[in-house]
């Protein structure tokens, strides 16, 4: 009962991953900080400090923390007050050999923020994955309904057809650009390194006797054994916290991209058009049995909201560090960084469940067109007329007129658009009557929306997703089952 009587947060208890969720949990974080601690003493010793072997194989010998381990860290930070100080004690007692090395020259912020890079790091991976495989969805679902014709709207009127297809590489284009920049996140991450408590690596240089060649030694491999390709050339006692502003940054873009998506289904939902996933068993709502509600995308809107303004918190928290550092950062990030990710993750993977259910409705979408096509296609009249060797003011002049007499049964009476009719049975278009079929076919009126799908797909899409890394991800992927 204790579960259900303590608050949770939704990100992790109702909605994230098990891989996301985990990264961020404190098993996952204290193991982390024994394994930093164990490349800096491996580092230390090959440089020279008399540190043993005894000593790195008890520490390597107990990187997981037990439940026993957790309460005594519990016990020892609400004595000394030090969360980082607190898991040094305590790794101290499972690895004795290696109690008087464990943390030796560092400073908190060796394994607080090198041990966040490295969340950062993973979690940016795993969200490129996601994101690939929701790329590969939709570019699908854009493949299969290429061809189909569909009202396209600006300002939500009605405007020239477009196809099903072609809305959604709108979608999956924002998307690819959302993958772009989450790699470049990646990719540009450094290491924190060991750079002591104001960036100086004044401890480390007095350890190793002012040997300044053996302390860019010692930052180099601890940064290598920690599986970065460099470190951060200065630091203060911490990484810039434009570091997390960066690297939210395309975060908050993808939140934007997602509320964009989720909102077009939404309102074709309302059209009757499109539908997300709806369960057998699956209800509206409490009071109208009949509702289906589109549940799914309201989630990712909601979100998505969310997760653009985290990015707001990571620029005001750098924005007011002071000289080398100030706390006032600690408490914010350990609820901005993880949430950020957390949410980005639940869009993600809310999509991509989003995506392998959609529900097309061709009739209603043919129906829809079938109301507004034939004012579309008065230019098309006018000009066919002509080419029969009418005048094409008199033409326009008798399109206008019969338009208007149309738009009065549709807004005025609530009638169908019976434009066609009053064509059909005006004897001025006697001459093009056998051509009024072609000339009204949807197909003629999507210009190159099937062909710009197919182009796009092989030329764009491929591509970015040609990687080992993004096609494994793809081929190993399932369908996401939500749990709530």
């Amino acid at each position: 009962m204790e579960a259900f009587e303590t608050y949770q947060t939704p990100l992790s208890s109702r909605y994230a991953s098990k891989e996301m969720a985990h990264l961020f949990s404190p098993a996952k974080r204290f193991s982390t900080w024994r394994q930093l601690w164990v490349n800096l003493a491996i580092a230390e010793q090959e440089l020279g400090l008399p540190i043993s072997e005894q000593a790195i194989e008890e520490m390597k010998n107990n990187l997981e923390l037990t439940p026993e381990q957790f309460e005594i860290a519990a016990a020892e930070e609400k004595k000394r007050r030090h969360d980082v100080m607190a898991h040094v004690h305590t790794f101290g007692k499972v690895a004795p050999a290696a109690a008087g090395i464990i943390h030796l020259g560092a400073t908190s912020c060796y394994v607080t923020d090198n041990a966040d890079l490295i969340f950062i790091r993973e979690a940016l991976t795993l969200l490129i994955r996601s994101l690939s495989i929701l790329i590969s969805r939709l570019s699908g679902f854009a493949a299969q309904y290429r061809d189909l014709p569909t009202l396209g709207f600006t300002h939500f009127q009605p405007a020239q057809l477009t196809t099903v297809g072609k809305r959604a590489t709108l979608w999956i284009q924002e998307l690819l650009w959302d993958l772009r920049n989450l790699k470049r996140a990646r990719d540009d991450l450094g290491f924190r390194g060991v750079k002591g408590t104001t960036g100086t690596q004044g401890s480390f240089l007095t350890l190793f006797d002012g040997d300044h060649e053996k302390v860019e030694q010692l930052d180099q491999l601890v940064t290598k054994l920690s599986g970065f390709e460099y470190a951060y050339p200065v630091t203060s006692q911490t990484y810039s916290r434009k570091i997390d502003a960066d690297v939210l940054a395309p975060l908050a873009s993808l939140g934007a991209t997602a509320h964009k998506i989720a909102t077009d289904i939404r309102l074709l939902a309302n059209l009757k058009e499109i539908e997300e996933p709806f369960e057998s068993t699956q209800i509206g709502s409490s009071a109208m049995a009949y509702k289906r509600n589109p549940m799914r995308s309201e989630r990712v809107c909601s979100l998505a909201r969310h997760l653009m303004v985290l990015h707001q918190n990571a620029l005001m928290t750098s924005s007011v560090q002071w000289f080398e550092r100030t706390l006032d950062d600690s408490a914010n990030r350990r609820i901005t960084l993880p949430e950020a990710f957390l949410t980005a993750d639940i869009v993600l993977s809310t999509l991509q469940n989003i995506s392998e259910g959609l529900v097309v409705y061709p009739k209603v979408i043919a129906r829809r067109i079938s109301q507004e096509l034939p004012f579309m296609a008065t230019e098309n009249l006018i000009m066919a007329i002509v080419k029969k060797g009418g005048d094409r003011q008199e033409a326009h002049e008798k399109i206008r007129v019969l338009s208007h007499e149309a738009g009065y049964q549709v807004k005025q009476l609530g009638l169908e658009n019976d434009l066609l009719d009053r064509v059909r049975a005006d004897p001025y278009f006697e001459p093009i009557k056998p051509d009024l079929d072609s000339l009204l076919d949807p197909a003629s009126f999507i210009g190159r929306a099937p062909q710009q799908v197919d182009t796009f797909l092989k030329d764009w899409v491929e591509p970015a997703l040609a990687s080992k890394e993004l096609q494994d991800a793809i081929s190993a992927s399932q369908r996401v089952e939500l749990s709530v």
